[in-house]
């Protein structure tokens, strides 16, 4: 091979975040490598990274392979003593130009091989800019990374750091490029987004964050955030859900789970009704918003009863798209040291929780047939409406925005057909 070639695995910001190592990497004048940028969000997401590069090294025998990203920062010993590897990076020496330049040599020790500094101690998330997002349309912008809570599941805080939040304007230079650069919808993520701003002067939230940059981006077609913590959801942001149509009515919500004890044993800042309350308030402002939630089946000491909590507010929230994760025990957090459940046991009830989300998301499609609705066209003949639903549209180009009626679907996507408007 020859160049750089990223694998990516986890969220979208580790997805924008390959972009710009792809870049930094590239700047340093590094060729014939595979750069594996990890996830830690599960014991699964681990394991597949350690397949992807022994893979890698297969396909690619005399490249250099480079590891980073959120499992290389929690688990830098267990890739570095991995043959295939030839460097690990931390998550904050990836974004580095002067990372990828005096790499150690082929058939070093483990230590050698090691970049990886105290994510802890970093205090700043420098602004990153990005011109294009390899195999998207949908552009992604970095506004926060880290999260300072420590929910009792999750290793994240510890592959991140601690919450910083990119400044307002360069996140709004970010946005100008990829406009610029064609793109119409734009995605804010972060690790933990909705706590953006504590760590600026004046504490900007994102809600403002959004507002500014719908006013001094005008061009920005279609906004949307990738994940939100409820609890933490500002004024702004309700005023945009109620007043602004180029803020897309789609929220993603880490739920995590529906029973109360549950929530408190996972340290969530929000109990049931909290969470049903906020999405009764958002439909009231925007009717046609559709929700996507988090959701863990099988946390340590979950009870059936406590689980079926978890199923009825799926249901009670009419979640239409539901991420469901098998617990999966992260060594150093607190509920590894809580009481276990049987591995059998915590896939059958993320297999009924699935189900769950699967009757949940018909009921949703069947409610979209026979609706107009604007689709921005991606790749694969797919596009997704307003409302992130999934719509086959074979034949039209990528980043166009169509409106279509909606015609039916055959249980993953809608089907449609285009209306006598013109392409937007």
């Amino acid at each position: 091979m020859s160049g750089v070639e990223v694998i990516t695995f986890g969220c979208r910001l580790n997805t924008y975040e390959s972009e710009v190592m792809r870049s930094q990497a590239e700047a340093a004048g590094l060729n014939n490598a595979v750069l594996v940028n990890t996830c830690a969000v599960t014991g699964e997401a681990v394991r597949q990274a350690r397949q992807a590069i022994r893979r890698a090294r297969r396909d690619n025998p005399h490249a250099r392979i480079i590891v980073t990203g959120c499992a290389a920062q929690t688990e830098k010993q267990t890739f570095a003593e991995m043959a295939e590897v030839d460097a690990v990076l931390g998550n904050e020496e990836k974004l580095k130009a002067a990372s990828y330049r005096g790499l150690p040599d082929f058939g070093v020790s483990a230590e050698e091989k090691l970049r990886v500094n105290d994510i802890m101690s970093v205090r700043h998330t420098a602004p990153q800019m990005v011109r294009h997002i390899d195999g998207h349309v949908r552009a992604f912008i970095q506004v926060q990374n880290g999260c300072d809570h420590r929910c009792t599941f999750c290793i994240i805080p510890y592959g991140r750091g601690n919450s910083r939040s990119v400044p307002m304007g360069a996140v709004v230079d970010q946005a100008r490029n990829l406009v610029e650069s064609g793109y119409r919808e734009i995605v804010l993520t972060g690790v933990d987004a909705t706590s953006y701003g504590d760590d600026l002067p004046g504490r900007p939230t994102l809600g403002l964050l959004a507002k500014t940059l719908l006013k001094q981006v005008p061009d920005i077609r279609r906004l949307r955030l990738s994940s939100i913590d409820s609890i933490e959801a500002d004024r702004h942001l309700m005023d945009l859900i109620a007043d602004e149509p180029r803020f897309m009515p789609h929220l993603h919500l880490s739920l995590q789970h529906g029973d109360d004890m549950i929530l408190k044993r996972m340290k969530r800042r929000h109990l049931r009704a909290d969470a049903l309350r906020f999405i009764e308030d958002v439909r009231r402002l925007r009717p046609e918003m559709s929700f996507g939630a988090d959701m863990i089946a099988g946390f340590p000491t979950e009870t059936e009863e406590m689980f079926e909590n978890a199923v009825r507010l799926a249901e009670e929230a009419d979640i239409a798209h539901l991420h469901v994760f098998p617990y999966s025990s992260r060594p150093g957090t607190p509920a590894a040291r809580m009481p276990q459940l049987d591995r059998s046991l915590i896939k059958d009830r993320a297999a009924r929780l699935r189900s769950t989300g699967q009757m949940l998301h018909q009921r949703h499609l069947d409610k979209m047939v026979g609706t107009r609705q604007w689709l921005l066209v991606e790749n694969n003949g797919l596009a997704h409406t307003e409302n992130f639903t999934l719509v086959a549209v074979p034949g039209l180009r990528p980043r166009d925005i169509v409106e279509a009626t909606i015609s039916g679907h055959n249980g993953k996507h809608l089907d449609m057909q285009l209306t006598a408007a013109a392409a937007a």
